[in-house]
């Protein structure tokens, strides 16, 4: 940042200022000539980034001349810029207290470094004070002094708030397998957990696409990424699908490139990953497009571009996945997230509701800071919220990777026990700042007659608001999966055209399980006496009103129906066995004529729909469990003819 920069600068290079100026006790000729001698050596080497050196050269005239403030002050400079807050803090009050005047303007380093180590009251004191001594709005010392007022205002009324009183935040190294001496970023994983793709830059140069597979609570040794997708030129910044099977990045100043930087997809292969494809002129214009991130289900693509039009430098926009297999117009997602500064980084959560990025433009601590928002009934967006300190801080952040349990993070970082340049880190997030918890189902869609796997639609439906939250088409094999983000209850729908679909539900308000689900769904060709259960038809207990949750499957059925112009459909109702027999029937005949008069208010001929209740004497299982009388209360749907 600018203002950061103007201060280090400041910290370091400030030979000594005016003396007339100052009610001073601090004399700056009179300080001990080898001294000074040794002073401005420290200088040079601060500025060629021997900081180490300057240091120790700083120390030694403080050493000759306790009296030197300006090698004070220029020390805590140094120790500012290496991050070693405490020390640089140490020797700022030092100056500060030989000569209170002469050192006013340090202040501003000086406050910095207090909130580096997340002493934002104390940082808010010390900026207060410089203001109140320089009052000039038009200096460049009041500006940036204001700038970080903002931002410790902003800091302290965020702590105030915050419940998570807690939260430590402890990011821990991932290992040998994955680090090395090389910088190694940009953190990616499949929605198992099992496999991580990340960037290493080779030599401080070139950029490859590695991965590492999980091997208990560690990680294997990284191996460049078979296939095509590396090459000599320039790639990074890249996210791999839940799935596994597609890789968006970045591409910059390629021949087929439309601007400096561009996004580019390749696709998992028996032989590998495939040669890389740009995404064309329609998701990238002649600026600067990057860090690509797919929704869970493949079906939106969210990135930053600085194309024109936007609202500040550099903008987050959505592209979603058209039917006929092509990216439409990116949309960009508003000024409630983009802002005059600059939005980054955006990752989509296997949640699909929760997306974090970066920004500089909404308030924070100063630089670069992670935020999150939630998409909400419509696809609306909630205000982003700051994920506060210590994962934000004074200095830039970037990328956020979050697994789907919600609460394991991985990002990349300099941090003391690095390898070598950047790591790769994981955290346990702040609870507030989480997304759902997220399962998955994954299986396989197939012919119940032939087992022939079946490319099919997959629909996942919230059944408290009759959303669709996603919608994925198997491969050409049948295969399939689905995120499942913990705390609601979902329709779960496959179609093949000529098959009945299939239905199922999830209810996980309440409970969710510790694994994930595995489903193999056989459909069944639409033909005389198909049949299958309609298990998104809900009634309250001995009631035949339907309920709103079952609109969505009804929908369904209907679709089927028109698509379908001469089928003709037998609706039956089901029961347990707990109660009297004539009264069971008498139930499962009005849930089943209830089905039918929904069907036909919505102008399905009545000539094609039947209804009959049979009660508790065709039980699909056992009515001595729980569970079997759950699966004898049923809704069913019999094809009659064609």
């Amino acid at each position: 940042m600018k203002y950061l920069r103007l201060i280090l600068y400041f910290s370091i290079c400030l030979l000594c200022f005016d003396s007339s100026s100052f009610a001073q006790t601090y004399y700056p000729d009179k300080i001990n000539k080898k001294a000074v001698q040794l002073y401005n050596q420290a200088l040079e080497r601060a500025q060629d980034g021997n900081l180490a050196s300057a240091a120790g050269l700083l120390l030694q005239c403080i050493d000759i001349d306790k009296k030197y403030v300006d090698a004070y002050l220029s020390l805590a400079g140094v120790y500012g810029q290496l991050k070693s807050y405490t020390s640089s803090i140490n020797y700022y009050e030092q100056a500060f207290a030989l000569d209170p005047d002469y050192t006013i303007e340090y202040k501003l380093p000086y406050s910095i470094n207090l909130a580096g180590l997340g002493e934002f009251q104390k940082a808010l004191d010390a900026i207060n004070e410089l203001l109140l001594k320089k009052p000039n709005p038009n200096s460049a010392t009041f500006k940036a002094g204001d700038y970080r007022r903002r931002s410790y205002e902003f800091a302290v009324n965020y702590a105030k708030k915050n419940t998570d009183k807690d939260y430590v935040f402890t990011p821990k190294n991932i290992g040998s397998g994955v680090n090395t001496s090389e910088s190694e970023y940009f953190p990616s994983l499949t929605i198992d957990g099992q496999e991580l793709v990340f960037t290493r830059r080779i030599k401080n140069f070139n950029e490859d696409f590695y991965y590492s597979k999980k091997k208990g609570d560690s990680w294997d040794l990284a191996k460049p990424m078979e296939g095509n997708i590396n090459t000599d030129q320039n790639e990074g910044a890249q996210n791999i699908s839940q799935d596994g099977q597609w890789l968006v990045f970045t591409g910059c100043n390629r021949p087929d490139g439309f601007g400096s930087c561009d996004l580019y997809i390749s696709y998992l292969t028996s032989q590998g990953w495939s040669e890389a494809i740009n995404l064309g002129g329609q998701i990238n214009s002649d600026q600067w497009e990057s860090q690509p991130c797919l929704s869970p289900d493949k079906r939106d693509l969210y990135f930053a571009s600085k194309r024109f039009g936007g609202y500040g430098g550099s903008d987050i926009y959505v592209s979603h996945l058209q039917p006929n297999g092509k990216w439409g117009e990116p949309e960009n997602m508003g000024p409630e997230i983009n802002t005059k500064g600059d939005e980054g980084c955006p990752f989509m959560h296997a949640d699909n509701q929760t997306l974090y990025f970066t920004s500089n433009g909404l308030p924070g601590y100063g630089g670069n800071d992670l935020f999150y928002t939630r998409k909400g009934p419509g696809g609306v967006w909630s205000i982003p919220v700051n994920l506060g300190y210590p994962i934000n801080t004074i200095n830039d952040e970037g990328t956020l990777f979050i697994a789907a349990d919600g609460k394991t993070a991985y990002y990349a970082s300099d941090r003391s026990d690095s390898r070598g340049g950047l790591d790769i880190y994981s955290f346990e997030l702040r609870e507030s700042v989480r997304p759902y918890k997220t399962l998955w189902v994954k299986g396989q869609v197939f012919d119940k007659k032939t087992t022939k796997g079946l490319p099919s639609s997959v629909e996942l439906i919230d059944l408290s608001t009759q959303e669709l939250l996603t919608k994925v088409q198997t491969n050409e094999t049948g295969n399939y999966l689905i995120t499942l983000p913990v705390g609601k209850d979902y329709a779960f729908n496959v179609n093949h055209k000529g098959y009945l679909f299939y239905s199922d539900h999830f209810s996980l308000t309440t409970a969710s399980p510790d694994s994930v689900y595995e489903k193999n769904i056989g459909l069944q060709p639409l033909e005389m006496n198909a049949s299958i259960v309609l298990k998104n038809i809900f009634f309250d207990v001995n009631k035949f009103e339907i309920k709103p949750e079952s609109m969505a499957e009804l929908d369904k059925l209907i679709q089927l129906l028109n698509e379908n112009p001469g089928l003709k459909i037998e609706i039956s109702g089901h029961t347990d066995n707990v109660g009297k027999p004539a009264d069971n029937l008498i139930l499962s005949n009005n849930r089943a004529k209830a089905v039918v008069t929904y069907l036909a208010g919505k102008g399905i001929s009545t000539q094609r729909l039947t209804s009959k209740g049979y009660g508790e004497t065709k039980p699909m299982a056992d009515n001595k469990t729980e569970e079997g009388k759950a699966q004898n209360r049923r809704t069913e749907m019999k094809v009659i003819s064609q």
